[in-house]
């Protein structure tokens, strides 16, 4: 049995191809499947990644980069951040406010000025201020056309402060004191008037209520400032827009010719917006004196007081001429609005 096994090995060997035949078929199935894929991946681990972030311009943002990757490291101040955000956008742009600002023109704009107004080359001399009295007609009032054309917003803050005065006082309450608001204006508009007539003029119709001793003392530094008085309390009437008022008074204040309206307040009003309505009051009083033949003279600028019956200082509110044909432009267009109702 032995002889037997060798003879065929023998055999075998001689014949190498029929040997490679015998084993190549289990090698090649058994081996060299492990072995490709071991090649294969070894391949394909070794392959390079492509990084996009070498394509970057390094130099262009290397500040950039600095700047990101030092956050963490060091503590952000305002500086720091303005800094980066100056690298990141740029310089900021400042705002700058526009200055253009809609403004509505009256339809029939009148100047406050009478161009055709003839000024005598000589005044008068007499030392008596102009004191005309008001008629009442037909032609609506300076107060009565503001009133009825009162904008909502002031509207809503004087009704506001009504009731809340209804509610502290009671009606009655309250129309007791809305009538000695008006007393202390009138008692104040009187005592003004008697130091402002001449003395023989005066004497007559003296007669200070210590009601109004604190507007008095109010008003005492601004009154240092007031000279040749041109009218007391008069009226004055615009003959083309057809409206008529009573001035406090016509005087000059600092070497310059006003209109000047005498205010009283409870509460400070440091500022000219603080006395809503007053400018268009004054500014078209000035165009009814420069429209109103009785007047031989102009009025270029004006003067609003408010006096304190505490007698603090009063506040006074001087109007120059361009402030006046601002607020000129804003009289004529409720005057509009007066006359679209009506």
């Amino acid at each position: 049995m032995l002889l037997i096994r060798m003879k065929l090995l023998q055999v075998l060997a001689r014949k190498s191809e029929k040997l490679e035949m015998l084993f190549q078929p289990r090698f090649y199935q058994k081996q060299f499947p492990y072995m490709c894929l071991a090649t294969s991946a070894c391949l394909y681990s070794k392959k390079k990644k492509v990084n996009s972030y070498e394509q970057v311009d390094q130099e262009k943002y290397e500040s950039l980069v600095c700047s990101v990757t030092s956050y963490k490291a060091s503590a952000q101040t305002p500086e720091t951040i303005f800094e980066e955000d100056n690298l990141l956008y740029g310089q900021p742009l400042k705002h700058t406010p526009s200055n253009k600002v809609e403004t509505k023109n009256p339809k029939n704009w009148i100047s406050l000025i009478n161009p055709k107004k003839t000024i005598p080359l000589v005044s008068s001399n007499s030392n008596r201020p102009m004191k005309i009295a008001l008629q009442k007609n037909k032609i609506p009032s300076v107060t009565r056309i503001l009133q009825q054309t009162i904008p909502p917003q002031q509207a809503f803050y004087l009704e506001r402060w009504k009731q809340k005065m209804i509610l502290e006082l009671g009606k009655d309450g309250f129309e007791e004191y809305t009538k000695n608001l008006f007393l202390q204006g009138e008692l104040f508009h009187a005592a003004l008037e008697s130091i402002f007539l001449p003395e023989e003029m005066a004497t007559k119709e003296q007669g200070e209520d210590t009601a109004v001793s604190g507007y008095l003392s109010s008003v005492q530094h601004v009154l240092k400032d007031i000279s040749e008085v041109k009218a007391l309390e008069s009226a004055v009437q615009h003959e083309t827009l057809q409206y008529l008022g009573l001035v406090d008074c016509v005087a000059k204040y600092r070497g310059q010719l006003c209109v000047i309206d005498w205010k009283t307040s409870e509460k400070p009003k440091p500022f000219l917006q603080n006395t809503f309505d007053n400018p268009l009051q004054v500014a078209a009083y000035i165009g009814a004196i420069n429209h109103d033949a009785n007047y031989d003279f102009q009025v270029h600028c004006g003067l609003i007081v408010v006096a304190y019956k505490d007698g603090c200082p009063a506040h006074p509110h001087f109007m120059d001429p361009d402030l006046c044909s601002q607020y000129w432009n804003k009289w004529l267009l409720r005057l509009e609005e007066y006359m679209d109702r009506n």
